[in-house]
């Protein structure tokens, strides 16, 4: 007799994006790494970051209509990720969920873990943009997390705080690595950092000045570091 053959339900690549401190820029390089990996694959950029005030913000569409988190507040058990998907405001080819300003309280952890496993299946690839204490107090769902990349700036504070985020992934099948930012005010080299949090660097990230006026004025750039940066990390996932 012969035996069905198993069935298998693909799901997207989760990425996570981590800072090692406050404003070491983990929300920029989610979007930005989000924008890369969209142009080949269906991408969803979530906003997990409780004290940010909507990542629809940072890459300007916080006044295009769309679902944020707020109006999920409902979706629970088996949520269709296809119609969510179309649902969900677009930069460019990318999705975004994001929180709302001015609906600020977070969505239930019920609520996101259902929403990321509709989102799973109906994307390639969910890039969320991780809440730093939710990961320390082991509240986040970083443990789905295919990647996890932990944005570091090149200095002490910041690597004690790399050094606090490793702890919170013993899945050995967890592939994490650094994204180091620049500079670095007391010398601290990039292998340095590497060697004292115990991580592999995946990307080095030079300051730049540019970056932050950029933003105010047109939104993420495309080119830049920032950019070079998120394609190389593409690169290594694909």
């Amino acid at each position: 007799m012969l035996r069905p053959e198993p069935v298998v339900v693909e799901r997207a690549h989760v990425v996570g994006v981590v800072g090692a401190r406050g404003g070491a820029g983990a929300s920029s390089l989610a979007a930005a790494l989000a924008r890369v990996l969209s142009a080949t694959t269906a991408t969803v950029l979530v906003d997990l970051d409780r004290g940010c005030a909507g990542l629809d913000v940072l890459v300007g569409l916080e006044g295009v209509d769309g679902v944020r988190w707020p109006d999920l507040a409902s979706a629970r058990g088996d949520v269709d990720g296809d119609d969510l998907l179309a649902l969900l405001p677009r930069w460019g080819s990318c999705a975004v969920l994001s929180a709302d300003r001015s609906r600020p309280v977070p969505p239930e952890a019920a609520v996101v873990a259902d929403v990321l496993h509709a989102l799973s299946r109906a994307a390639g690839v969910l890039v969320l943009d991780l809440d730093r204490s939710a990961v320390v107090a082991g509240e986040s769902v970083a443990a789905v997390c295919d990647t996890v990349l932990v944005v570091t700036p090149r200095d002490l504070r910041a690597t004690a705080g790399a050094l606090a985020l490793r702890e919170s992934w013993r899945d050995p099948g967890t592939d994490v690595g650094l994204v180091v930012r620049g500079p670095a005010p007391g010398g601290l080299g990039v292998a340095e950092l590497a060697e004292a949090v115990g991580l592999p660097v995946r990307a080095v990230l030079p300051a730049d000045r540019r970056l932050a006026a950029g933003v105010e004025r047109t939104g993420l750039p495309a080119t830049g570091p920032l950019a070079r940066a998120a394609r190389r990390l593409a690169r290594g996932l694909a």
